[in-house]
């Protein structure tokens, strides 16, 4: 039976008594407040009323005698008494001078907050304010009191005083000045990073003044360009082109206008090249016989008497090479297309290290420490039934089979023993080694062995891997080759001191990604605060970069406020992924593209290909100093939610602290990568453990990956070499621009198209209009996302196009996620109203 209320008995005398209900009681807590906030505000009116009086009542403070603060004679003028003299002297002229108001201001603060009133966190609130009120205290005393010469009481108070005399005897004055400048800098810049900008616009005001005007100039010319209209004539469609900057050069355009007037349209090759190709989301309906310019010569030459090219002719040898409805249904997408020639890197352009650069093991260097290991072990009471080494490229693993009855937390305790007699750096026991029953102590080798990024791509376990994102990162210590899926993993987090190893770690990460993914499979967020570090990847952005529309010239960020913008996008993108695979039924981003792929989507839904994001950032740290929760809420929320829809982050980060690697980014990155770092408490912040702290640098690392720390020597990759990859990769066929990710402060939440409801420009038609037009009619479906995969351009002008075509009256309003209504019935309709807009 359940006890009755009046038998329970009271925990403790607190309880019984009833003193614990009266201090959390929250009438307690208002009375309190009350009582505070009558003390700040009497403190407050005896530091004004000092300002009067202080000059009489400091000279009785300064020889009061026993008794005399009781004021029976009223000798204190102050006009809260003997008590509020003696605080106000004791605020201001003993301490902090003017400044000491911050105290009392505080206690105000505190005093709304057991009251209720506001909800404040007092313990920033308490540092802001005091560091405030040292600051000040120190620069009133500094620039001040030789202004405002004898008075009664420093306005910076003896403590100001006692400040300036110390650091002007320790730095002089002009060290004192540019302390005092620095901490207010500091300051300002940890309460808003807009400080950034404005020191930025005071130094340099002629660069800022001259981007207004760039700005202005570049916001008139869209205005100003319809202004020059074209003669009617072949090249009509190659000039209008010019409008929006997605074209080739004009060199394309001469072979392109020479191929149709000396070629037949049925002798046009497949892989002709678009005037267009900026493949921001690769998906082909169904194979094209011929490239969209075609179509666009086809039409302006219709009105050419005597040309070569009739037509009569081009309908029959396309409807002759067309497949049937039939066909198409049951013939998968090929997510490669129209890239089809587009060619991995190849093996030769990575250095491969001879016999000289990788010495062979020294087995006398393994006898000797055999034996010393053995006789170390020995002096110290421990008896070994067996020893075996494994020689690794950096490392040597001796694995140690202990005797009956030797305890395991003995041999842990001779590491520095060990060490000592071996004369080695980073030595590590692991004890006992998962799996087995021995004990394994890691001796780093005299003469390592150069892990080359080429032994590695050249494995057999990396050319036959089925994962989604295979990386290489190196060799274990039975000198096997280390992979892992960064898909499965899913993010990555990288740390290490200065110069252990962590920006080859980082180019490792992505030439594998290289050397395995398509440009239509994959695309890179690179972030570089440091500017110098992925540079030299921008020769492959147009392939492999994904950026906001306003960073095409510089796909690379290394602007804060531009890493801001970026997140929050993939944020968007990672939103619409989400509605996608909801619509489709499935719960992963590989379920979705089979699907995709097989034809089992309906496509006038907006169903895409979607191709892998890496997130990498360089310099995590100085982000988090600089923007703060801007930065770690959106990677918070990446991290948490982005892996089934094929968002993925690696960030690298020099400085492993609480306060850079907090506890929301180190619970939603499983995956870790420590080199060496300089302490034990670095080393847990990374791994959770120790470890980190006795590797040997140079690429020595140690990976987590779920379960205990695996040993790994990072693979080599140069300079030379990466540059070899890239100007590989930037000649080969593929988008000419990169990924356009959706807008963040545009896009509307029911989609990613733009500009609907609002009003157009007549006279800035897309270059795609007409194949637009006559692709919408022929199918009569009026699809975004059917425009966007034939034109293979990105969400923001798929929606533009759409509403050119509405505003001409070719498609319908938007019906939500149905396709709009095509009110052009035939071709020769559509010519008649084409030739009216042209007029």
């Amino acid at each position: 039976m359940a006890r009755k209320k009046s038998d329970r008995k009271p925990k403790n005398i607190g309880q019984a008594v009833g003193f614990q209900n009266i201090i959390s009681n929250e009438k307690a807590d208002f009375l309190f407040g009350i009582i505070l906030l009558i003390i700040s505000v009497y403190i407050i009116m005896a530091m004004v009323s000092y300002f009067a009086t202080g000059q009489a009542d400091q000279s009785i403070l300064e020889d009061m005698r026993p008794g005399e603060w009781i004021n029976t004679d009223k000798s204190f003028t102050n006009y809260c008494g003997s008590l509020g003299a003696i605080i106000s002297y004791y605020l201001i002229t003993v301490n902090f001078g003017l400044p000491a108001v911050m105290i009392p201001a505080f206690m105000i603060l505190s005093a709304l907050q057991l009251m209720k009133v506001y909800k404040i966190n007092l313990l920033s609130w308490f540092f802001g304010t005091m560091l405030v009120m040292i600051w000040t205290s120190v620069t009133f005393a500094k620039f001040l009191t030789p202004v405002m010469g004898d008075q009664v009481f420093n306005p910076g108070g003896n403590h100001g005083l006692f400040c300036v005399q110390q650091l002007e005897n320790l730095i002089g004055p002009p060290g004192l000045t540019g302390l005092l400048l620095f901490v207010a800098l500091a300051f300002l810049t940890y309460l808003s990073a807009e400080t950034i900008n404005v020191i930025r616009k005071a130094l340099n005001p002629v660069k800022y003044l001259t981007s207004k005007v760039h700005l202005t100039i570049t916001n008139m010319q869209p205005h100003q360009e319809p202004a020059v209209q074209e003669k009617e004539g072949p090249e009509q469609s190659l000039r209008e082109n010019d409008l929006d900057g997605d074209t080739v050069d004009q060199e394309k355009k001469s072979e392109i206008e020479n191929l149709v007037n000396d070629t037949k349209l049925g002798d046009i090759p497949v892989d002709v090249p678009s005037p267009v190709v900026d493949l921001s989301d690769i998906v082909i309906d169904a194979p094209q016989k011929r490239p969209a310019i075609i179509g666009s010569q086809e039409r302006s030459m219709k009105s050419d008497n005597g040309s070569e090219l009739t037509v009569e002719a081009a309908p029959k040898e396309e409807v002759a090479n067309e497949k049937t409805i039939e066909e198409i249904l049951n013939t998968p997408i090929n997510p490669l297309e129209p890239f089809t020639k587009y060619k991995k890197p190849t093996l030769s352009l990575l250095k491969k290290y001879n016999d000289s650069d990788c010495p062979v093991i020294d087995m006398e260097e393994i006898k000797a420490n055999n034996q010393r290991i053995i006789e170390v072990l020995n002096s110290f009471g421990v008896s070994i039934s067996k020893i075996n080494a494994t020689v690794g490229p950096t490392i040597t693993l001796y694995e140690i089979t202990p005797a009956e009855g030797v305890r395991v937390s003995k041999i842990r305790g001779l590491e520095d023993d060990i060490a000592l007699n071996l004369s080695a750096l980073g030595i590590r026991i692991i004890a006992p080694i998962p799996g087995k029953g021995t004990i394994g102590i890691e001796v780093p080798n005299k003469k390592p062995q150069i892990v080359s990024m080429e032994s590695c791509l050249n494995s057999k376990k990396f050319q036959d891997n089925k994962m989604e994102l295979p990386v290489a990162i190196g060799k274990t210590i039975s000198n096997e080759v280390f992979m892992f899926d960064l898909h499965k993993l899913p993010h990555l987090l990288v740390a290490g001191a200065t110069g252990q190893g962590k920006s080859v770690g980082l180019n490792a990460i992505i030439t594998s990604l290289l050397y395995k993914k398509h440009p239509n499979e994959l695309k890179f967020v690179l972030v570089d605060p440091k500017k110098v570090e992925f540079s030299i990847y921008n020769k492959i952005a147009s392939h492999f970069m994904a950026c906001l529309p306003e960073n095409d010239e510089e796909p690379i960020i290394t602007d804060v406020s531009r890493v801001v913008r970026t997140l929050s996008s993939l944020c968007k993108l990672m939103d619409h992924r989400y509605d996608l695979l909801k619509m489709a039924g499935v719960k992963k981003i590989e379920e979705y593209n089979q699907k995709f792929l097989n034809r089992r989507l309906e496509l006038t839904k907006g169903h895409e290909y979607m191709p892998y994001i890496v997130v990498i950032i360089d310099e995590f740290g100085d982000l988090i100093m600089t923007a703060g929760k801007e930065i770690e809420q959106p990677i918070a929320r990446i991290a948490q939610l982005a892996r089934a829809v094929g968002i993925h982050m690696v960030i690298a980060t020099q400085r492993p602290t609480t306060k850079i690697i907090t506890g929301n980014i180190k619970a939603n990155f499983p995956g870790r990568i420590a080199f060496r770092v300089t302490s034990v408490i670095d080393s847990r912040t990374i791994l959770d453990k120790k470890g980190a702290d006795q590797l040997v640098g140079k690429g020595d690392m140690l990976f987590l990956g779920g379960g205990d720390p695996v040993r790994v020597q990072c693979a080599f990759i140069d300079t030379p070499e990466i540059e070899s990859v890239n100007e590989f990769i930037a000649d080969q066929p593929g988008p000419i621009e990169p990924l356009e990710l959706p807008e963040p402060a545009t896009e509307e939440q029911g989609g990613f198209s733009v500009g609907q409801g609002g009003s157009i420009d007549t006279h800035s038609l897309d270059p795609y209009f007409e194949e637009a037009a006559h692709a919408i009619v022929i199918s009569q479906q009026g699809s975004t996302s059917m425009i966007q995969r034939r034109f293979s351009i990105g969400y923001n002008r798929a929606g533009r196009l759409m509403d050119q075509l509405e505003q001409y009256g070719i498609v319908g309003p938007a019906q939500g996620s149905k396709p709009r209504d095509v009110l052009i019935a035939d071709d020769s309709q559509l010519q008649s109203l084409i030739a009216q807009i042209r007029g």
